[in-house]
């Protein structure tokens, strides 16, 4: 894929312009954005993709147009995943509703410009070192197995990373918010100090980027062309942010998502540790030649797995939190109260009438 610097540098400004289009929105009047406004700012994003990955296909070819749907699918899905760390951080520093998607937003520019520095080093590396997938394979595989053990336990509390805690031992902040979602605030003796909303930011641009560590080998695993790998990433965070307030609390119920995405991490591990052995030169295995049977996995299977995989575990997490509902409606429920969908009314066996209806009727006197 021949991408040079003019396309680089249209992309980068075209880019750079819809994040800043987005924080001027912001910047002018912090709020809660309604289901409507999320909605609407996250289905131009989704289409904005799109319409990038077609762009691909037709300049590019099928191939990497596939590449691009398969890193930007996956590079989504984890994004999702990381929605449930953010939910926890707004609430460990109790930020007010109206200043959160000022956090998410400032969060997820950091997170982007750390993630293309990630980039750059993962593709220098790449190209110097065939057997760097074999770390990346592995590592992928360590982090599916871990995601499946803990997957289904939610933690409650945030864990501060270590850039939070030097930050909080080291700055000096307001105890509370500034309403209108500045940085610094203005103290009644006159002192001006930073407000905790820099610690919050550091709290999503550092967990993001600790994130990253699983989500660029897991793209790389998919293309080796960093271009894809920047766009891939950029279109998955950028409508994080309305993504965040359209769930809202149908986070609880993608149950079964942390599930998912161990199998696709996984498999991306495997086709990692195949990839590197079909093209291996490292001396104590097989000699320092390739390895024959090591099978190529083509970018269509890659793209069908993960996608059948996230929508049966997603299709199954919405039905299993439906039930989990009914059943507990139903315990709730005081003795008597009526049918519910468990427990429903019973019919009349055919052809014979309610037993209301067999009781004999009082003859009539003549």
């Amino acid at each position: 894929m021949g991408v040079g610097t003019q396309v680089w540098a249209i992309t980068l400004i075209a880019l750079v312009g819809i994040l800043l289009a987005d924080l001027l929105i912001i910047g002018r009047k912090p709020h809660e954005p309604s289901a409507k406004e999320s909605g609407i700012w996250v289905a131009l994003y989704l289409t904005l993709a799109v319409l990038f990955g077609i762009g691909i296909w037709l300049f590019e070819g099928g191939g990497f147009a596939g590449q691009f749907f398969a890193g930007w699918l996956t590079e989504y899905s984890l994004s999702v995943d990381n929605l449930f760390v953010f939910v926890i951080i707004m609430a460990r520093f109790a930020v007010p509703r109206h200043l959160q998607q000022k956090v998410l937003m400032i969060g997820i520019v950091m997170a982007l410009i750390m993630r293309g520095i990630f980039i750059a080093a993962g593709a220098a590396l790449i190209s110097r070192f065939d057997w760097i997938f074999f770390i990346f394979g592995a590592f992928l595989l360590y982090t599916a197995v871990k995601m499946v053990r803990h997957g289904g336990e939610e933690e409650g509390e945030l864990k501060e990373n270590t850039f939070i805690t030097v930050a909080r031992r080291w700055l000096r902040t307001s105890p509370d918010y500034d309403e209108k979602g500045r940085l610094v605030t203005t103290l009644p003796d006159g002192r001006r100090i930073l407000t905790p909303l820099i610690i919050v930011i550091i709290a999503i641009g550092t967990t993001d980027l600790i994130f990253a560590l699983d989500s660029i080998p897991a793209i790389f695993g998919l293309t080796h062309e960093a271009y894809i790998v920047f766009t891939a990433n950029v279109f998955a965070l950028m409508g994080l942010r309305q993504l965040y307030f359209l769930l809202g609390n149908l986070l609880d119920r993608l149950k079964y998502l942390s599930h998912g995405l161990a199998v696709v991490l996984g498999f991306i591990g495997v086709k990692l540790i195949l990839e590197a052995l079909a093209g291996n030169n490292l001396p104590f295995i097989n000699n320092g030649q390739p390895v024959s049977w090591a099978p190529h996995v083509p970018i269509w299977f890659s793209l069908g797995v993960i996608g059948l995989t996230l929508g049966v575990t997603t299709a199954l997490s919405l039905i299993s939190t439906r039930n989990d509902r009914i059943r507990a409606a139903a315990a709730a429920a005081p003795a008597g109260q009526g049918p519910t969908r468990d427990n429903p009314p019973r019919k009349a066996p055919s052809g014979k009438r309610p037993a209301a209806a067999n009781r004999r009727q009082p003859t009539r006197r003549r």
